[in-house]
């Protein structure tokens, strides 16, 4: 593998520290002119991360996560059961309320709960031990699964193609290659010739600062786009694929992401391009029937208004609405990709035949 690629695919942004008692991520939020790693120790350290998008990315919150009450519940100090039952589930609900959207987070926090629950006859230390194996197999999964959902994304694309993408779901918004963009780095690896087009991705602009960034060190052919320009470059034939990631999947194939994603997809419906969503089975909440039950996340007004700007760009007095999400419906969507396959409409039958 070619060295400049993997230093990009294979990047330490979730790990366990050394001693094994705190979680050590890149700070993302300071990417791409600065690369800085933050030690999280404490629950308030976590949830922060969490909620200020210093983690990010649905499989990169959800490993945090894991990592995290692990950590929290190394610091539980009792060897009553219900007692320390009490505490780890007090602890996760707080870290499960730093973001409501992406389901992974309270995915991973209920998977590690759940660990304490099955073993109620065992003593605390053994939990302990248990949790540890959880959360580091949490992560391995993830990296299994990334490199399944790029290898299946890839065999949608072709040589030559221009493909637009939307936000972040490359290697820091997950584990090794990525979901959304897992593909792209799967092409250069093997040779093939792939032109992307990464919408910047207002209001953070994690397109321009993370996803242009992630591919251009690993040597991708990558053009930076506002994200009101993507109607042209479709327009102008540059585009034969759209490939996104998820935060959350319904049972139907309404899937949340990024805010300006479903904007995208629309435009595709309209240009004849097929619109590709990639993510985990993780990512799927077969208890949301449909989009409208999930819940989005709103956020500050101030990061439309100020954030990476020297001076406010609207008047203090002007009201603002952020929402950090927006549902995709099923019907714009040509495929979802996971880890165990393509799935294609009907999507309740397709995405019902996963859990099988």
């Amino acid at each position: 593998m070619n060295e400049e690629i993997k230093k990009v695919t294979h990047i330490d942004n979730v790990r366990l520290s050394d001693d094994g008692k705190s979680v050590v991520i890149i700070d993302q939020t300071q990417l791409p002119n600065r690369t800085e790693y933050l030690t999280l120790s404490t629950g308030k350290d976590i949830w922060d991360a969490i909620y200020k998008l210093q983690v990010r990315g649905a499989p990169a919150i959800g490993i945090c996560a894991g990592y995290g009450i692990y950590c929290l519940a190394l610091q539980i100090e009792t060897e009553d059961y219900d007692q320390f039952l009490a505490a780890f589930h007090e602890q996760k609900e707080y870290l499960n309320s730093s973001r409501p959207t992406a389901v992974n987070l309270s995915w991973a926090l209920n998977r590690m709960e759940d660990v304490v629950k099955a073993n109620a006859d065992k003593p605390v230390k053994e939990i302990l031990g248990l949790l540890e194996k959880e959360c580091k197999a949490i992560h391995a999964e993830d990296i299994e699964m990334c490199r399944k959902i790029s290898e299946y994304g890839l065999s949608l694309l072709h040589e030559g193609d221009g493909v637009l993408t939307h936000c972040n779901a490359g290697p820091l918004a997950t584990s090794r290659y990525g979901t959304g963009q897992g593909a792209f780095f799967l092409a250069k690896e093997k040779g093939m010739d792939i032109k992307v087009f990464a919408d910047e991705t207002r209001p953070l602009l994690q397109g321009a600062r993370l996803t242009s960034y992630e591919l251009s060190k690993a040597g991708v052919d990558v053009t930076l786009i506002c994200d009101n320009m993507a109607s042209i470059v479709m327009k102008n034939g540059w585009i034969q694929a759209c490939m996104v990631g998820c935060d959350r999947v319904a049972a139907n194939g309404d899937a949340a992401n990024k805010i300006g994603t479903s904007g995208v997809a629309i435009l595709a419906k309209h240009y004849g391009i097929p619109f590709y969503v990639l993510g985990p089975t993780s990512t799927i909440d077969m208890n949301c029937k449909t989009g409208d039950d999930i819940k989005i996340e709103l956020r500050d007004p101030e990061e439309i208004k100020e954030k990476f700007y020297a001076e406010p760009v609207a008047l203090k007095e002007v009201k603002c609405y952020n929402p950090a999400f927006d549902v995709t419906d099923h019907e714009l969507i040509t495929a979802i990709v996971t880890e165990k396959g393509i799935c294609y409409p009907p999507f309740t039958e397709s995405i019902a035949a996963l859990f099988r």
